[in-house]
């Protein structure tokens, strides 16, 4: 008798500390900001979506699609050049961000100057560095091709093709790209843990970098000057193009520092071809717009930080079949 009742305290013990062991709790996310407006057939929707941003049908020489520098294996970004490319082998302004949590974002490019993501499409359409295409040639195109009649009716239960649907799909689309099933996430959710030379990382990251690069998005996507000489050739001025203020010129839209090992090069103008050379820059800093930035960490430390910025890599994003090409509907 005294046997069982030994057990039997000592399993309410084991309980009772359980009950006081304290529990990882997964980041919250904010409400997102840019939503479907109407989620009917939003499958539907998002395939659309899908089949146009791979299409070179957008472009006016046919050559050139939206994935053409947001490829899906490098989390929507592109990595083989500095800048974008556009038709007739004409170079961008600045280096193509990633896209993905797009529904947490106010603004969209690297000033701004997109409020809305059913809108930002127009600009790398119509920009003649990139796309070099008028939307209405777009909508022509689109409608003597009997695959988008289908995919547009099946979408809208319309297929006469009209621009707000041709730009709703494309931001459909656009919405379903969300990254968060990395290591850090499955942390956060106590599916994982952090090895040691992450977790340093982790607390280097709190100290010196959270306040921009925001958990869990990893970004305010606000827009900052974090101390870039300006390139004498580009004359970009970021921000301050956009509002003509002084206060907002070479501040540009904070990036997320999710997926960094697919995303190089980094910064607006793509400067910078690894982890490591960001850091030294911000090393170097000492008067920019940043808050609290007070980086001042050796070589021991930089490691440790990059070593948890990895835990923020998203391998089922970029290997997700659904945000492929769609081979299985797109023969082009």
């Amino acid at each position: 008798m005294s046997k069982l009742f030994n057990k039997y305290l000592f399993v309410l013990f084991v309980l009772i500390c359980l009950a006081f062991v304290p529990t990882k709790k997964k980041k919250k996310w904010p409400k997102p900001i840019q939503t479907n407006s109407d989620t009917l057939r939003l499958n539907e929707k998002i395939l659309l979506g899908r089949a146009l941003f791979f299409d070179p049908l957008l472009s006016y020489d046919n050559s050139i699609s939206c994935a053409s520098c947001h490829s899906p294996f490098n989390a929507f970004a592109h990595s083989d050049h500095r800048l974008s490319h556009g038709i007739f082998d004409s170079i961008g302004q600045r280096n193509a961000p990633p896209l993905f949590n797009l529904a947490w974002q106010k603004n969209f490019t690297w000033d701004g100057r997109a409020h809305h993501i059913d809108m930002q499409t127009l600009a790398p359409i119509n920009d003649p560095r990139e796309m070099g295409e008028k939307t209405k040639n777009i909508i022509s195109k689109l409608k003597k091709d009997s695959l988008y009649k289908s995919l547009f009716f099946s979408a809208f239960q319309d297929s006469s093709i009209q621009l707000i649907h041709f730009l709703k799909a494309i931001s459909a689309f656009e919405l379903s790209l969300i990254s968060n099933n990395s290591k850090y996430d499955q942390i956060m959710e106590g599916k994982d843990t952090f090895r040691s030379i992450e977790r340093k990382g982790y607390k280097i990251f709190q100290k010196n970098c959270a306040v921009c690069h925001q958990e869990p998005l990893f970004s305010s996507y606000e827009f900052a000057n974090n101390g870039l000489e300006i390139d004498s050739n580009l004359l970009d001025f970021g921000r301050g193009e956009i509002t003509g203020t002084k206060e907002d010129s070479m501040t540009f839209k904070i990036p997320s520092l999710r997926n960094l090992n697919y995303t190089a090069p980094y910064m607006h103008d793509g400067r910078f071809s690894s982890i490591r050379e960001v850091l030294n820059h911000y090393q170097s800093q000492k008067n920019t717009s940043i808050k609290n930035l007070k980086m001042a960490l050796n070589e021991r430390q930089k490691t440790e930080l990059v070593a948890f910025l990895k835990t923020l890599n998203d391998t089922s994003f970029l290997l997700n079949p659904k945000n492929q090409y769609p081979s299985q509907i797109l023969h082009r």
